[in-house]
């Protein structure tokens, strides 16, 4: 009702005798109030799940961009979902805290319950601002936070401030705690010494023989494992140039699939596999005195990915898709830790290096070998535990198409379940001439161990079983 009709009425009211005037002192009260609450119409500041999935994707973004390593990369969303759960597990039952879960964790701060807080809105602030706490281009996250910023001010101020609010605080909450991982000390310690005596020991690989990248990750505080060594695989088999022993079979099976790959050419599928699952942040192309680089996601953000798809498939909530997210970065984290606590202890020297000193001085892998010592393989730990996770959380079986890697030219690939999916990642090393054997089957059992480690030790969804129907 327009106000102007409202007056009209009402000086037409004020005119009329006492007794009809009484009669409609209620009809007047209640148009008053109808006109009050159409004045004051309170907005909802709507978000999705699928707001949240936009965020986890600006990150990625911005850590291609940034060119963090693997391990580095885990870190970033690890801390950055931890901040977001704790936010959103508030909103209702079902979700338990991570405090006194994870290693040195404590309760973030209490929600203010006379404030305005929509629990969606901080976590998401809560995400933004941890994970743009971690990256180098913080000012590109800003750009895409000061939008949803502006966007939510308009809906509800009063919300928007108080929810702002205390998403920055229990963001603030956990970059304290992560300050505390000795990710700052491992910034200081020595470069990996290069055992150059020891034919068996890692040396830095073509074409840019770059050092080691982080030789002392294993010192990096865990989230949920006891410790670095905790998952400790089994040993690969014996360093040996000679010919039948074990290890110089794993040699020549690298180098003949390899070869057999390049002869096969663009039609081949494990071709199509390693490219698929090269997932290296860094590809360096030399071509005379030109030299270009090709930035791409990580095994990690891979995951990540098929997470999203996950939750997208099943059209989890807000709360769920956050949950989901949060238990595989854990998973994902913890698979770097130990993986490198094994990389740098074992320091195995990588198939293009013996390849090109003993058989084949001009052979070069299908994928450009990174650099870091070969045992475990880095892909493999991190497919078997985030697999492990989230087949515990959507189901075994899960029949998904991967299309995660089509922003860099490759197209989507089928996969009848996460432990599939999971298969064809460790193998593709093996396609990629990057690995042996065992690097990549005990690697998988590697991370297997600690993903069913995780599922088992850390207690998130509390109100019904974590497994979902497909």
């Amino acid at each position: 009702m327009e106000k102007r009709k409202f007056m009209k009425y009402f000086n037409k009211l004020s005119g009329m005798p006492l007794l009809v005037k009484s009669k409609n002192v209620f009809l007047l009260a209640s148009l008053a109030l109808l006109l009050n609450a159409c004045q004051k119409e309170v907005k909802v500041i709507e978000i999705t799940s699928d707001d949240y999935h936009n965020a986890v994707d600006k990150i990625t973004e911005v850590m291609v961009h940034d060119i963090f390593s693997p391990p580095v990369a885990s870190r970033i969303y690890n801390y950055a979902n931890i901040a977001a759960y704790e936010v959103i597990r508030q909103e209702g039952e079902g979700y338990a805290t991570l405090s006194n879960q994870l290693h040195s964790l404590r309760a973030v701060p209490s929600v203010d319950t006379t404030k305005n807080i929509n629990y969606k809105l901080s976590a998401l602030v809560a995400y933004l601002e941890v994970g743009k706490s971690l990256l180098f281009s913080e000012d590109r996250v800003e750009i895409y936070r000061d939008s949803l910023y502006n966007s939510w001010k308009l809906q509800d101020e009063n919300t928007f401030n108080d929810s702002k609010t205390y998403g920055l605080e229990v963001a603030e909450h956990v970059k304290k705690w992560y300050a505390t991982d000795n990710y700052a000390q491992t910034r200081t310690m020595p470069k990996f010494s290069v055992n150059t005596e020891d034919p068996s020991r890692w040396q830095p690989t073509p074409p840019d023989y770059m050092d080691g990248i982080e030789p002392h990750w294993k010192e990096i505080r865990p989230s949920i494992i006891n410790s670095s060594s905790q998952f400790k695989p089994a040993r690969y088999p014996d360093f040996s140039l000679e010919k039948d022993t074990p290890f110089y079979k794993e040699l020549m099976e690298t180098y003949e699939v390899g070869q057999k790959i390049k002869e096969e050419g663009e039609d081949s599928e494990k071709l199509e596999i390693a490219q698929f699952w090269d997932c290296n942040p860094y590809v360096s192309t030399h071509k005379g005195h030109l030299m270009f680089a090709t930035k791409k996601n990580t095994p990690g953000a891979h995951w990540i990915g098929i997470c999203k798809i996950a939750c997208k498939k099943t059209n989890a909530d807000f709360a769920k898709t956050i949950f989901a997210y949060t238990k595989t970065s854990i998973a994902i984290a913890d698979a770097f830790i130990s993986c490198w606590d094994e990389k740098y202890r074992s320091n195995l020297i990588r198939p293009e290096t013996l390849i090109n000193q003993h058989i084949d001085e001009n052979w070069t892998p299908v994928l450009q070998t990174p650099p870091f010592p070969e045992y475990t393989s880095g892909h493999s730990v991190v497919s078997g535990a985030a697999s492990t996770v989230l087949t515990d959380i959507f189901g075994d079986d899960f029949a998904f198409d991967d299309d995660t890697e089509l922003q860099y030219g490759l197209p989507v690939r089928s996969f009848t379940s996460f432990n599939k999916a999971a298969d064809e990642a460790a193998i593709s090393r093996l396609y990629g001439g990057i690995h042996y054997r065992a690097a990549i089957d005990l690697g998988l059992d590697q991370g297997r161990e600690l993903g069913r480690f995780v599922v088992q030790k850390l207690k998130m969804n509390t109100s019904k079983s974590e497994v979902a129907t497909n």
